[in-house]
């Protein structure tokens, strides 16, 4: 079978990136093994394969493959609830690395969308049936892509910060400087330059962090942590963003575009965002080497 990986027909083909995602959705099924995922074992009831094809319907490059081989809409999960108010877009793009993107519910029935999953129109259709969409809300340039697009569709704002203005030139909202601005009520733009030079955190409701690629749950560590191998602009700017922005980001949902989710006290996220601040500082600028990544 080559590099294929199988388990219960099931299977991992040689597409897979090690973007994490999967294993995120599907934790115990699906592990990784050589610096890519695989199935570890067949679905045992409904809650298995319902995770698998929540894996599956994520994969940004459609690698994980159903015993029928084509994979149905049926079992499709998303837009998929992580809380009241926060939903899981899955249809990772390759056009941005597999990021997660997700879709934030307002008091007044509208939506936001953070980051972008791939262009679709039909998913574009499911997205906006959660609440019409007013503000499409990009981190930072490697998750752009999509972005124009789903603005336009949705008749929405595009937001981007001026440091990476370049890969959305056509945003509507440009935020600058370093100061946390309010874009909406109980929704705060942190710009938190490191990862790349225009890279933004987005609390919202002070229970709610997207983090974008700026710092992730790690599964490996347990804890709260910066992708220090995979630091485009600067890791000591970084270190710096951190010392002067972590002790205004008040939240309890750590959701980043690529690493694991977390749901903690918010004394628990405050403390951790602390010690983060410290570790970083503490880092030195390395040759970026994605496998190197400790999801």
């Amino acid at each position: 079978m080559g590099v294929e990986r199988f388990a219960g027909d099931w299977h991992v083909d040689e597409r897979c990136t090690n973007c994490d995602v999967a294993r995120q959705l599907a934790p115990g099924l699906v592990g990784e093994a050589d610096g890519r995922s695989v199935i570890l074992r067949a679905p045992r009831d409904q809650a298995d394969v319902q995770a698998l094809h929540a894996a599956a319907h994520a994969c940004h490059t459609r690698s994980i493959h159903p015993p029928e081989g084509r994979l149905g809409t049926a079992l499709d999960p998303f837009p998929m609830a992580l809380d009241d108010d926060v939903y899981l877009c899955g249809h990772n793009s390759t056009h941005t690395a597999g990021a997660n993107s997700y879709l934030l519910r307002r008091p007044d029935g509208t939506t936001m969308m953070i980051d972008t999953p791939r262009w679709s129109a039909p998913l574009a259709t499911r997205y906006e049936a959660l609440g019409p969409v007013t503000d499409v809300l990009l981190t930072h340039r490697d998750h752009a892509a999509h972005g124009r697009r789903y603005a336009d569709r949705f008749g929405a704002r595009l937001w981007i910060h001026e440091g990476d203005l370049d890969a959305a030139p056509d945003a509507d909202r440009v935020l600058s400087g370093t100061e946390a601005v309010r874009i909406a009520d109980d929704v705060v733009a942190h710009p938190l330059p490191g990862h790349t030079r225009g890279s933004v955190v987005y609390i919202a409701d002070e229970r709610y962090c997207f983090s974008g690629d700026s710092f992730y749950w790690s599964r490996t560590l347990g804890d709260i942590e910066v992708a220090e191998t995979v630091t485009w602009y600067s890791i000591e700017v970084l270190a710096a963003s951190l010392a002067r922005t972590a002790a205004e980001l008040r939240f309890e949902w750590l959701l980043p575009g690529h690493g694991d989710r977390r749901h903690l006290p918010a004394d628990d996220m405050a403390l951790r965002m602390r010690r983060l601040t410290a570790r970083t500082r503490e880092l030195r600028p390395r040759e970026v080497d994605f496998t190197a990544v400790r999801w």
